[in-house]
């Protein structure tokens, strides 16, 4: 049943013994939970830290950031699927005695988690299904980036001459185990640090560029395949094109381990994914392939060097929300139509001329 993380000690994750005032329900996809860490540190600024119910995968990036208190596990999809474990997990938060939720991810199953919790302030967006559920309802932005339009959740700055609240950072505490881990990996491999780092997978079948391969024989410089492991099979196809100077890091290292690898890159190129925020999270510029989807949405890079490859003139982008399996249409022309000579060049760019020039020479 959902629960708090565990150490291997045995010791519950968090810093606070018993319950914050504040819990925080965000159960959506891993880059959703770490676009989510500027509002947890708002509310920690407020309130002290907060508790947060969150998914298994995403439980282990937050359990050692500092405006959290306790991490609470809730597998939607595995073990707590069903309303038997909704109920179970609710009664025990509600045990916990919250003052306040806050639900960034707009659905039945968070709101329903935030009553049964018996915090007597709920807020979440207007447009939200469930935001009848609310008792503080606030209209999400249309445009802007999704860290923006989370804060908006957070109360207002106390006091009526505040001014603009400064936005804090997409952040991952990471530990200096994680960093270890990483930079043995690399060590092992005789890999420096200011490699190019590759993340060719999506849970979305059109979000993924198929020129990976090609990228890797045509770039001069290390590259390290970022994944986990249902994108093993794509690492090694894209190992495979540069062999001696590629590595697979897909599905061998633990999430935080990979932050950390990402962190030692020189830059990432990625799909529309997860991947993307944790080099946002991690200050790795970002080289950002879209397709199917568009920056617009409020998912892309934020970085001063970041850079976004995307088709420039079709009608059809984008053509959902999130990406579906297989093109609509059944050309995939937004993918297709994207060259590798374009994704070079704004690999140059976000790793700065000279600096990829330097790389090169290292090597």
């Amino acid at each position: 049943m959902g629960g708090a993380v565990g150490r291997p000690d045995g010791r519950t994750v968090g810093r606070s013994e018993g319950a914050s005032g504040t819990l925080v329900i965000q159960t959506a996809f891993l880059g959703d939970v770490v676009l989510s860490t500027p509002l947890l540190a708002t509310l920690a600024e407020r309130y002290g830290p907060v508790d947060v119910v969150t998914t298994p995968a995403a439980a282990v990036l937050l359990e050692t950031h500092p405006a959290v208190g306790t991490v609470i596990r809730f597998d939607k999809h595995g073990a707590d699927r069903g309303l038997r474990s909704l109920w179970t997990l609710g009664r025990r938060l509600h045990a916990r005695g919250y003052a306040r939720a806050y639900l960034p991810h707009r659905s039945w199953r968070s709101a329903a988690l935030a009553v049964l919790a018996g915090a007597a302030e709920r807020t979440g967006f207007a447009d939200s299904p469930a935001a009848v559920t609310y008792t503080r309802r606030v209209p999400r932005p249309v445009a802007g980036h999704e860290v923006e339009r989370l804060l908006t959740l957070a109360p207002p700055a106390a006091g009526t001459d505040a001014g603009p609240r400064p936005i804090p950072a997409v952040r991952l505490a990471l530990t200096a185990d994680d960093r270890a881990a990483a930079d043995a990996w690399l060590r092992e491999r005789s890999v420096g640090a200011g490699f190019v780092a590759l993340a060719p997978g999506s849970i979305w079948g059109t979000k993924r560029w198929a020129g990976y391969a090609e990228l890797a024989a045509a770039l001069d410089a290390p590259v390290v395949v970022i994944g986990g492991r249902d994108d093993a099979v794509l690492a090694d196809q894209v190992v495979a094109a540069a062999p001696g100077r590629a590595y697979s890091a897909a599905g061998t290292l633990g999430l935080r381990a990979s932050a950390a690898l990402i962190a030692r890159a020189g830059v990432l190129v990625t799909n529309d994914s997860a991947p993307l925020h944790l080099a946002t999270a991690v200050g790795t510029p970002v080289v950002a392939i879209f397709g199917p989807t568009v920056p617009a949405f409020g998912f892309g890079p934020r970085g001063p060097r970041d850079a976004v490859v995307e088709h420039p003139s079709l009608a059809c982008r984008p053509c959902s929300a999130h990406g579906p399996q297989v093109c609509p249409l059944g050309h995939h022309r937004c993918m297709r139509e994207l060259s590798v000579a374009s994704v070079l060049a704004a690999v140059a760019a976000a790793s700065g001329v000279e600096e990829h020039r330097a790389i090169r020479s290292r090597h």
